[in-house]
């Protein structure tokens, strides 16, 4: 029987979760270690090109630094993996359930954001400069008449290296919210995975000297739409050409990630008019329909304060991992594993 791999790590809720799935359409799916891959031990991935006889599903590497000042390292490192990973396809016969190019494609946010853009899909406006210092984002902020943006890795992921920043140029008032800190031990910024407000120049400052000199992009923070209190943005799973889950992540502060104790909540509880929903199902399609070879896409998406305009946040091609799916209906999963099953039992 031609093998299914997935490649990941153990004991980790993506690759439980699969296999659960898995073992429940009747697929065997074997695991290889991101470790083992590195080291070239474990599951052989080489094939017959004429039988197309190998099937991969690539999920991240789970890395175990949290200092910022590596993350553009850790990011190169894995894009060279993904390279490595796609010429498979040309001489070894691999099929993917995402292409290695799809991923890298999407784990750089500006480039994605570009594509997006040209393909008439709405999104949050980055800024063209390249800033490299506090003083650089102050003026371009001028330039622009923007009181509040966001900073992030142009590669990263999990909130790590993000910040919300706002600036009233009449006062000199700034504040700045981000997981990054300073360790008190090292002086080295790392991700506490805790949302912190920093105020005054004398705190800000070092900390945006050390966000900067990651290779990270400025892009306008827009107001987002609310619920009782709460503002709130969607996280949408999309695979082979269907929405199979939309989130809302509500919070109080500016950055909606989960693992910040942040709340979950169906889409459909919103109260959001049914076009409004349609609107933001049909952007997602067409969003994760700009690059060959993506299967499965999660896709945030910012709605407009007031107007409810959707745009397009950000694109994972690995943003599969939901835990309301997971430990409900498990359907994301579900699905890859008939995406699976087909390939197994098909002709190609």
């Amino acid at each position: 029987m031609r093998p299914i791999i997935l490649l990941g790590s153990p004991d980790t809720k993506r690759t439980i979760w699969l296999e659960r799935a898995a073992g429940e359409a009747g697929v065997p799916i074997r695991l290889l270690d991101w470790k083992d891959y590195r080291e070239g031990r474990g599951e052989d991935l080489t094939g017959d090109p004429a039988s197309r006889q190998i099937f991969l599903k690539i999920d991240p590497p789970v890395w175990d630094s949290c200092c910022l000042d590596e993350l553009d390292c850790l990011a190169k490192s894995y894009v060279e993996d993904l390279e490595e990973l796609g010429a498979l396809e040309e001489t070894e016969g691999v099929r993917f359930l995402n292409h290695p190019r799809a991923i890298c494609a999407l784990l750089d946010k500006k480039e994605c954001k570009k594509r997006l853009k040209e393909q008439g899909i709405p999104v949050t406006e980055a800024l063209e400069e390249k800033i490299v210092t506090m003083g650089e984002l102050l003026e371009a902020m001028e330039q622009k008449r923007l009181s509040q943006v966001f900073l992030k890795p142009v590669r990263g992921s999990g909130a790590a290296g993000v910040a919300a920043f706002r600036y009233q140029k009449r006062t000199g008032k700034m504040v700045l919210y981000t997981c990054g800190v300073k360790d008190p031990v090292t002086g080295r910024l790392v991700n506490t995975k805790r949302l912190r407000r920093f105020e005054g120049r004398d705190q800000i400052e070092p900390l945006m000297a050390g966000l900067l000199k990651t290779d990270c992009m400025a892009e306008r923070w827009y107001a987002k739409a609310e619920h009782r209190g709460f503002s709130y943005d969607l996280r949408a799973v999309v695979q082979d050409g269907q929405v199979d889950f939309i989130l809302a992540r509500l919070s109080k502060g500016p950055v909606t990630n989960l693992h910040l104790n942040n709340h979950p909540l169906q889409a459909r509880k919103l109260g959001l008019a049914a076009a409004i929903l349609e609107e933001v199902e049909e952007m997602c399609k067409k969003a994760a329909g700009c690059w060959s070879g993506l299967r499965s896409a999660g896709i945030d998406i910012l709605l407009e304060k007031g107007s409810q305009k959707p745009r397009v946040i950000e694109m994972n091609g690995q943003g599969d991992l939901i835990y309301q799916d997971i430990y409900n209906e498990n359907k994301i999963y579900r699905h890859q594993a008939e995406m699976m099953k087909e390939w197994l039992y098909g002709e190609d």
